[in-house]
């Protein structure tokens, strides 16, 4: 009997060490983590009660399986461009059964759509993963992996990380703007409401440091008022709304000061802001410059500018996405999302501060050298 569990510790032990020796050495791949909303779940809410959902048709139309897979997109997002420039497979959602054993070190996607800063945010859709349990969330990851390759190994993997986060904007249109006279916009007027916003993303950004991320890419709200959805309901006459252009313009500002402030503290540029605004005014402004028709319709929706409610069976979908700037009323068509990657990639400190993403990841891999 003894003889019995020895060898079965011995066996134990061998396959302990085999994961971690495949899974967490050097030449590893980079793991890539992913936070926030809509604009970067890639599934989560499929699993929730929860009416922010994309899982089904014609959502996903030109992903490679033409399946719906919970993305607010008709094919790839922004971390499936990201994870192709990794090299790596995409980030599963956290809450999918198939994240397990190997492909835990590939990371995780903790978003989830309708959340913002603020946990009031998105009340509207119930049963959603709101910022701090997303980060509840990556600890428990943590515990999970710890238990394949042991507590060392997940600290490296986790301290070489990539991280995405990106949230802010359904903190304006799916909570301060929501209705004509919010609770939020009844205590703060606009410019305190941005403070107020930029202070509580600064104490979660903290908790992902203290947590061992230690490369944040931290995405800007797009120009808020320019999507299909605030032509609809605010604009008038084509124009943006001039209330949600105002907030964006007020945060993505004090956002990247605020990027400044946490790294002169940690003394390091751990956090790195991505000007997605600007990026998107490029789309709005001059569209046929990009190879899109119209940065105004959506591809796929209802009403004006196809921008009431989501995308559903019922919809009018176009027949060329690639053609357009929005797929539904509020997220990119996968076209755009490739777009803004490349500008995270490669862009300059016009889109990227202090650095673009192309620098980040060659200078990471000289310290590995």
């Amino acid at each position: 009997m003894a003889s019995f569990m020895f060898f079965t510790s011995y066996m134990v032990l061998c396959l302990i060490t085999a994961l971690a020796s495949c899974f967490g050495g050097a030449d590893a791949a980079r793991a890539f983590f992913v936070f926030g909303d809509s604009l970067v779940d890639n599934g989560n809410n499929n699993y929730l009660s929860t009416t922010a959902r994309a899982d089904s048709l014609p959502y996903g139309i030109d992903y490679p399986t033409h399946r719906p897979t919970g993305r607010f997109s008709n094919g790839f997002n922004i971390p499936d461009f990201i994870s192709q420039e990794l090299g790596s497979d995409p980030t599963l959602p956290y809450l999918s059964p198939e994240l397990q054993g190997e492909r835990l070190l590939v990371g995780a996607n903790f978003a989830s759509a309708g959340i913002g800063i603020l946990n009031d945010t998105g009340v509207q859709f119930v049963n959603i993963i709101r910022m701090s349990r997303q980060l509840e969330n990556f600890q428990e990851y943590q515990e999970r992996v710890s238990a394949i390759i042991g507590e060392e190994e997940t600290q490296r993997l986790v301290n070489g990380a990539l991280v995405l986060i990106t949230c802010g904007g359904n903190d304006f249109v799916n909570n301060y703007y929501l209705v004509p006279v919010s609770a939020r916009s009844q205590q703060f007027a606009l410019p305190d409401y941005v403070k107020y916003l930029i202070s509580e993303y600064k104490k979660i950004l903290q908790s992902l440091y203290v947590l061992g991320a230690r490369r944040v890419l931290v995405t800007g709200t797009g120009p808020l008022g320019c999507v299909p959805a605030e032509l609809a309901l605010r604009g008038r006459n084509g124009e943006c709304s001039p209330e949600l252009q105002q907030a964006a313009s007020l945060f993505n500002p004090q956002l990247v000061d605020m990027l400044g402030e946490l790294n002169t503290e940690v003394g390091s540029d751990v956090f790195i802001g991505a000007n997605t605004q600007q990026m998107h005014d490029n789309f709005i402004s001059d569209p046929q410059a990009f190879g899109f028709v119209t940065s105004k319709v959506a591809c796929c929706g209802q009403g004006p500018y196809n921008g009431i409610g989501l995308c559903t069976l019922a919809s009018s979908v176009c027949p060329n996405r690639d053609e357009y700037a929005f797929w539904d009323p509020f997220h990119p068509s996968e076209k755009a999302n490739k777009l803004i990657v490349k500008q995270i990639m490669s862009g300059t400190t016009e889109y990227m501060h202090p650095m673009n993403l192309s620098t980040i990841l060659a200078m990471d891999s000289k310290k590995l050298d």
